[in-house]
């Protein structure tokens, strides 16, 4: 359980630094999207119930403030880690650049599931695309210089708390 709050409490500061990111890029109209960080560094890292209950936790969190059906975060998340979490042994888990690759990636697959579930439901599908794209570009690079800060963020915090050898090997 140490594991999976620990994780869960970095998330928190990473909704709310991306909250506030978001807040100062409205004058551009860019929203930036990093869902990926909520789960990659659990389902690369963790065992499977401590880095599920963290990404869980995560999408909770996500899911609080956010203009969806409550769940659809949570739901999506857990599907993402479920992914990863079964990929991981063929990936080289302690490699940074590796885990920015799965994060950009996994990032990649829930911008667009996101965009195709809430696209439906727009007066005009096709004029959102642009603004999408722009989101998507623009998340990406944000989740490419921020990852590595955060997974080390969330390395520390688990060696603070002392939990860095209940990490699965």
């Amino acid at each position: 359980m140490r594991l999976a709050f620990t994780v869960a409490l970095t998330l928190a500061l990473l909704w709310a630094l991306v909250a506030q990111v978001n807040h100062v890029l409205t004058g551009v109209r860019v929203y930036l999207f990093v869902g990926s960080l909520f789960l990659t560094y659990a389902a690369l890292k963790l065992p499977l119930h401590a880095g599920l209950g963290a990404t869980l936790l995560g999408g909770l969190i996500c899911d609080a403030n956010a203009p969806v059906d409550f769940g659809t975060h949570t739901l999506l998340f857990a599907a993402a880690h479920a992914i990863v979490f079964n990929l991981r042994d063929g990936l080289p888990r302690d490699d940074t650049i590796a885990r920015v690759i799965v994060a950009l990636l996994t990032n990649l697959a829930l911008f667009l599931v996101f965009s195709f579930i809430q696209i439906a439901s727009s007066p005009a599908p096709a004029a959102a695309w642009p603004r999408l794209i722009v989101d998507l570009l623009c998340s990406q690079v944000f989740l490419a210089f921020v990852a590595p800060w955060f997974f080390a963020l969330q390395h520390r915090s688990l060696v603070l708390v002392r939990a860095e050898r209940e990490l699965a090997e």
